[in-house]
């Protein structure tokens, strides 16, 4: 008989620790949601003690999802515990998962405990957590690089404290398939109170095995795996929840498991979490990247068109992405829009429809033919409910290799139009020092990158920065097929969220 996998998310925890992303509550919220569709078993929604953002996000996300578990990191801290249990008093299925590091590297140099302190710290935060839920996750971490009689002595001690889950990290993503494996079978076989507890895993990317480690380590017993939707998460990232939900789908006989995660909201979770983290996807990105249903070679055409199964061994359809010829321009109506909208997956406020088509109508103009992937660009960038204090009305620029690049900015604050020139090291830093004048706002330029969404000498250019301005650090995103136009309007965006965090 097939085995369950529960499938622990960390895409709003780890996923979010990622060099540049920045969500608000309201973006975490929306992934909550779409997690929630994709029917993961558990969401783990941030490290509220971190940040009054991931505080209230958890809040409100446990609010929203009831259907779930709500996990929330704390370390081993009293007073980590104690905000993690405010943080999921709303939460229908709370989950507390403290950690605390079992490796003699990590307990030398980074906590300067002794081992026997350690364990103390491990046992006290489990016992604290058990005052506000009765499933407490413990996370020994750096546990892949620890001695396994030590590992195995924390473990026992927790589970007498009432640790219902033990996770095993790889925490830097240093073990071998057969190696992480076999601790897994280790731990089953010595642990005292172990057939009591589910055995989780958190593997990371750095070497490339994440997913061979998670999948492996499935194999010998572990119930649970954590996950990130695209493998996002610190450096090289975590096991990615597409990869191992499809794996064990596709080789479901050979493995003898099962999850229970809605195949069909894959395309969509993955695209959704790509567009408001602003991590793009490789081309050739296994199950979620844009080529992987894509066959160019003569051999591989000859195959497919005899059979199928020649070169592929999923459908797009499996994961919810549709090939399709339709291809939208500037003569489509509304209805033809609607329509595709949908059959693209996106349920859109009315009140937002019209917004949606004047853009889609203005993008037809410039570059003829609007393909899926231009839609998905306008939906999950265009349509968002951050409010625009400062909103572009247009804009003029000037430049050559042998003038100065000028920008003419024209914006609307408050009802006002409002316009300023200035110099800049070309047309985008103009642009940004134009509006920097208009802004009255003193802002650093912290990361700034651009991506084609499509394809052609048309393609639409979606930029995304990050900038800073007295501490506040925000994210902005712009698209259209002109990237100094692009460029200016992620620059506006993450000027008007910081307006919005510095009112709140």
């Amino acid at each position: 008989m097939a085995r369950k996998i529960q499938i622990f998310d960390t895409t709003l925890r780890d996923g979010e620790q990622a060099p540049g992303i920045h969500l608000s509550v309201r973006e975490k919220l929306e992934i909550a949601e779409q997690l929630d569709k994709l029917n993961v078993d558990t969401i783990e929604a941030g490290f509220p003690i971190s940040s009054h953002s991931d505080f209230n996000a958890v809040l409100e996300i446990s609010k929203k999802i009831r259907n779930k578990n709500i996990a929330v990191l704390a370390r081993a801290v009293p007073k980590d515990i104690d905000i993690a249990g405010e943080a999921l008093v709303n939460a229908a299925r709370p989950v507390i998962h403290t950690f605390i590091s079992s490796s003699d590297i990590h307990l030398k140099y980074q906590f300067k405990k002794t081992k026997e302190e350690a364990i103390e710290l491990a046992v006290d935060a489990v016992k604290r957590a058990r005052k506000y839920t009765d499933t407490v996750e413990f996370s020994a971490m750096d546990a892949t690089r620890s001695g396994r009689d030590y590992l195995c002595r924390m473990y026992e001690e927790v589970i007498k404290a009432g640790a219902k889950i033990l996770n095993v990290p790889d925490t830097v993503g240093y073990a071998l398939p057969e190696e992480y494996s076999g601790l897994i079978a280790y731990l089953l076989e010595h642990v005292k109170g172990i057939e009591d507890v589910i055995i989780s895993t958190h593997c990371h990317n750095d070497l490339g095995l994440a997913v061979a480690n998670s999948i492996l380590a499935a194999q010998h017993g572990a119930g649970q795996i954590e996950v990130a939707v695209n493998g996002i998460g610190e450096r090289a990232g975590n096991a990615a929840l597409e990869e191992i939900a499809m794996i064990i789908d596709t080789r479901k006989d050979e493995l003898g498991l099962y999850t229970d995660i809605n195949l069909k909201e894959i395309m969509k979770t993955s695209t959704l979490v790509r567009h408001l983290t602003g991590y793009t996807v490789a081309p050739n990105k296994a199950i979620v990247g844009k080529h992987v249903f894509t066959h160019e070679a003569g051999i591989h055409q000859d195959g497919m068109l005899k059979n199928r199964t020649t070169y592929e061994i999923m459908k797009p359809e499996d994961i919810g992405s549709e090939s399709s010829k339709l291809m939208l321009g500037k003569h489509s109506g509304r209805h033809a829009f609607v329509k595709r909208i949908k059959e693209l997956g996106f349920d859109i406020k009315e009140e937002d429809i019209d917004k949606a088509f004047d853009r889609f109508k203005d993008l037809a103009e410039k570059k003829g033919e609007i393909s899926d992937n231009d839609l998905k660009a306008i939906l999950n960038n265009e349509i968002r409910d951050v409010e625009e204090y400062f909103k572009l009305k247009y804009y003029q620029v000037l430049n050559g290799s042998s003038i100065k690049a000028t920008a003419t900015i024209g914006i609307e604050s408050q009802g006002i139009m409002i316009e300023s020139a200035s110099f800049g090291d070309g047309p985008v830093d103009a642009s940004f020092k134009a509006i920097d004048a208009l802004t009255a706002m003193k802002v650093e330029l912290v990361d700034y990158a651009i991506e084609a969404v499509s394809e052609g000498k048309d393609a639409i250019g979606a930029v995304r920065i990050i900038v800073r301005s007295n501490g506040v650090e925000a994210m902005g995103r712009g698209i259209s097929t002109d990237v100094i136009e692009a460029s200016i309007k992620a620059y506006l965006d993450a000027l008007n969220r910081i307006v919005i965090v510095k009112s709140e």
